[in-house]
């Protein structure tokens, strides 16, 4: 299926007190692990959204053909990312498979089970847990309602209201927000461990 694929890596990693975008798994830096990710589902654009430590993130996706986009009001939040990626993407009628780079879990063939859910009538996400989330498959329509949001604000508001197709992967709810999870995903063999 023909889409646009949008990473966001722009956080500061607050809660972390590091990149996590700079974090490894076989050497390979997160944020380069789903640009390439990404990259395999043979999306039309790939944008990758940068803001904080963005000399060293946009260092680290010198391998992949990506487009980088400098989101200079990363502070605000996700949401400013998620305007910049629609407005950069405006004039296209793809869905855009959208990502983020904490996820460690994430593997080529979750993109490729939301892309071929995916029938456009609505948006396609993920579910762990009882929250349903990105990775996620938005239609047109949905990135280009994102200038409603606002802060850390995501389209959880918006699929409140139209309510998604939702692929299952319980493995996806473990995030990278502080060294506790860092430490777990460690321990799971999901990122190379520092002291090795």
């Amino acid at each position: 299926m023909a889409h646009d694929a949008v990473v966001l890596a722009a956080g500061g990693s607050r809660r972390l007190g590091r990149p996590k975008q700079l974090l490894t798994v076989g050497g390979e830096p997160l944020v380069a692990r789903v640009a390439r990710l990404a990259l395999g589902t043979r999306p039309s654009r790939t944008l990758v959204i940068v803001g904080a430590y963005q000399d060293v993130v946009t260092a680290a996706l010198a391998p992949c053909d990506v487009e980088i986009i400098v989101n200079p009001a990363w502070t605000t939040g996700m949401a400013s990312s998620l305007h910049l990626a629609a407005r950069v993407l405006h004039d296209r009628d793809l869905p855009v498979l959208l990502s983020v780079v904490d996820q460690p879990a994430l593997v080529a063939s979750h993109f490729d089970a939301l892309l071929a859910a995916h029938d456009d009538s609505r948006d396609t996400v993920s579910a762990y847990g009882e929250a349903l989330g990105i990775p996620a498959v938005l239609r047109a329509s949905t990135l280009t309602r994102a200038r409603v949001l606002a802060g850390d604000m995501g389209f959880r508001h918006l699929w409140a209201q139209v309510p998604p197709h939702a692929v299952r992967a319980d493995e996806l709810g473990e995030d990278l927000d502080d060294e506790a999870a860092v430490a777990r995903a460690t321990a799971a063999g999901l990122l190379d461990d520092p002291q090795r």
